[in-house]
């Protein structure tokens, strides 16, 4: 066999340290350099490709969210529909107890008068419960700064300081989310008589 043939079929050992040492110190500098830009551009793309999927991630959360509260605005500009149904069926209510006398005629109008109110306001509260809106029922519970709105105190021999004794207007939740908190009475302790 024949030298070149050797050579030819043979693997190369030593071509890399040939290659190497053919290369200039500039460039030898020049290739650790480029390593080190690759390295660094490598680690860009991992926390790039990172902050993406934790964005892509974030975005698929608010939109779940964002679906789920979206009806929130709607309710909130219901609520003093519903309020004022409520006042409505107070004020018919107060009318007929206090009327003991009069025409058979307007009892009738006044009773149906009622009983329409009542059939409406039923029908926006179950449309307002199919969206998710809950009731906060506050009276004879603990005081909760997260669900009620306290206008004042009132002293109270019976009921433990810190309790609601009254709710003067209804609080509301979507899910978990409060829209608008109960306004209470709270109950104090009664101020000490001196003698």
């Amino acid at each position: 066999m024949s030298k070149t043939e050797n050579e030819a079929t043979s693997p190369d050992t030593t071509g890399s340290q040939v290659e190497a040492a053919a290369l200039s110190p500039e460039q030898i500098e020049d290739l650790k350099t480029r390593a080190a830009k690759a390295d660094e551009n490598w680690d860009r793309l991992l926390r790039t490709t990172a902050d993406f999927e934790n964005f892509k991630k974030r975005a698929a959360r608010e939109k779940i969210d964002s679906a789920q509260y979206a009806s929130a605005s709607l309710i909130q500009k219901l609520l003093p529909v519903l309020d004022n149904f409520e006042m409505a069926l107070a004020a018919a209510q107060t009318a007929t107890s206090a009327r003991k006398a009069g025409a058979p005629a307007d009892e009738g109008k006044l009773a149906s008068l009622q009983s329409g109110v009542q059939m409406v306001q039923q029908q926006l509260k179950n449309a307002l419960v199919e969206t998710g809106l809950e009731e906060i029922d506050a009276t004879g519970k603990p005081f909760d700064p997260n669900f009620h709105e306290a206008i004042s105190q009132q002293e109270s021999a019976d009921q433990p300081e810190g309790t609601v004794l009254q709710q003067m207007r209804k609080g509301y939740k979507i899910k978990e989310r409060l829209l608008r908190p109960a306004t209470v009475i709270v109950a104090k302790k009664p101020a000490a008589v001196n003698s």
